[in-house]
């Protein structure tokens, strides 16, 4: 992994989506060729009669007669062929065709896997409910959003024994976030940051961002204050992406000499669990959660300013889930940045693959928090050399399939836990659940 090292010294934290902000500023492209009218984008998107054969068979939506009968994709041999309405696929488990390697892009169809089978997600582009919400306001005007749905329909669409290919979404995932251009081996978690902020801001159903609220919510009981601040990113940010990814996070810091304790209620789109060190030892899930919440003292250069004895103090600082999202994706920080060289955590983390509960870590009293495990994105090899797979499983079949690039295998649930586990993707078993 030649940029791992780089890539690492950039400082990553939970509340994504501001973060990402500074780091478009200035970019202009030219968006002229992506201006695509919205009923031309509809009839790109049905992808023919074999499209709409299967989304009818899967009970999906009717969709409108396209002029077009068939569709060229690219093939693992990057030759096209042409699909037309395979009298064999309503047999056949759909999800299951495997994605190009472009050249060190082992991250991108590791990622894309995982999303491809974020049911949800997933049907947001099959049923093409994505175009009514597209932003013409976003930067790139919508070519983001645009490409990835055709390549979840191309992954939905093809033969399981085909693949295909992801270089034109490849083309506007660089343009949106430069620093993936090239074939240089990147992080996933990083990747999987910035795509989905691209996906959200095209289609963000706020078309005209109200100014930022400077207004001060201390005074508030902090149940008030977790909805007025959740109220706030919503007026700015509110999409399906959102809707799905995003939950909040509460940070209690608290004043040692005054016992005064502030609040702060943000937004995340994953969590970067620490992984206890225990020798060789095998750590749990549940560890590296509780190593995450645990409360930590701020003491010497780290000492914040206490609101009220207006001075810097030793704290103690705690964090607390205060809105579990519906797809809760975990990340496990295997990579450090030591003073000589990156190194690597090969620790075993036993995850759960279903009734992951995570009441104990909610900041209110909650009824329901309990997750099931459908993906993992992997890394094998070092911070030198590695390689990324993704474990998947299934929302129509409920099977386990290991997605290697171009090659897709069915696998066995009780392979799905390894050491070589980075980024875990859980949904929430109930919607009723949700705070």
């Amino acid at each position: 992994m030649s940029q791992l090292s780089s890539t690492l010294k950039r400082r990553r934290r939970a509340i994504s989506h501001s973060d990402l902000a500074q780091e478009f500023s200035g970019l202009h492209t030219s968006d002229s060729a992506y201006a695509s009218s919205p009923s031309a984008l509809y009839q790109a998107a049905t992808r023919s009669d074999y499209v709409r054969d299967y989304l009818e068979k899967s009970s999906y939506c009717s969709l409108p007669s396209s002029p077009s009968s068939s569709q060229l994709c690219e093939r693992d041999d990057g030759h096209g062929s042409t699909h037309g309405p395979d009298p064999m696929s309503s047999k056949v488990v759909q999800g299951l065709t495997g994605l190009r390697n472009l050249g060190n892009t082992c991250f991108m169809n590791s990622i894309l896997q995982c999303l491809s089978n974020t049911k949800e997600l997933r049907d947001y582009c099959l049923q093409n409910q994505y175009l009514r919400d597209l932003n013409n306001n976003s930067r790139m005007r919508t070519a983001l959003m645009s490409e990835f749905a055709k390549l979840i329909q191309l992954l939905w669409t093809s033969s399981p024994n085909d693949s295909v290919s992801p270089s034109e979404f490849k083309t506007q995932i660089q343009r949106y976030a430069p620093r993936f251009v090239g074939y240089n081996q990147q992080d996933a978690q990083e990747f999987l940051r910035f795509l989905l902020d691209g996906l959200h801001s095209e289609v963000n159903r706020v078309l005209v961002r109200p100014r930022a609220n400077a207004d001060t919510l201390d005074h508030l009981p902090d149940d008030e204050k977790s909805r007025q601040m959740w109220r706030r990113y919503q007026e700015r940010e509110d999409s399906r992406v959102s809707d799905l990814f995003v939950g909040q996070l509460k940070s209690s810091l608290t004043c040692s000499e005054c016992g005064y304790c502030s609040t702060a209620f943000d937004p995340f789109w994953d969590l970067s669990l620490p992984i206890p060190k225990k020798g060789y030892g095998e750590v749990t899930l549940m560890d590296c959660l509780r190593l995450f919440t645990k409360e930590d003292v701020l003491d010497g250069d780290e000492k914040p300013t206490c609101c009220r004895c207006k001075a810097r103090t030793r704290c103690t600082k705690k964090f607390s889930i205060q809105k579990f999202p519906k797809i809760l994706v975990l990340h496990l920080k295997r990579f450090s940045e030591a003073r000589i060289r990156a190194s690597k955590l090969s620790t075993f983390v036993n995850f759960p693959l279903k009734d992951l509960d995570l009441r104990e870590f909610a900041s209110q009293s909650c009824n329901h928090a309990v997750y099931n495990l459908y993906a993992v994105s992997n890394h094998s090899g070092t911070t030198m050399g590695g390689h990324y797979t993704a474990y998947c499983k299934s929302p129509i079949s409920s099977e386990w399939h290991s997605f290697n690039d171009s090659r897709v295998t069915p696998m066995s649930s009780s392979h799905v836990r390894s050491s070589d586990a980075y980024l875990l993707f859980y949904e929430l078993a109930s919607p009723s659940s949700r705070m």
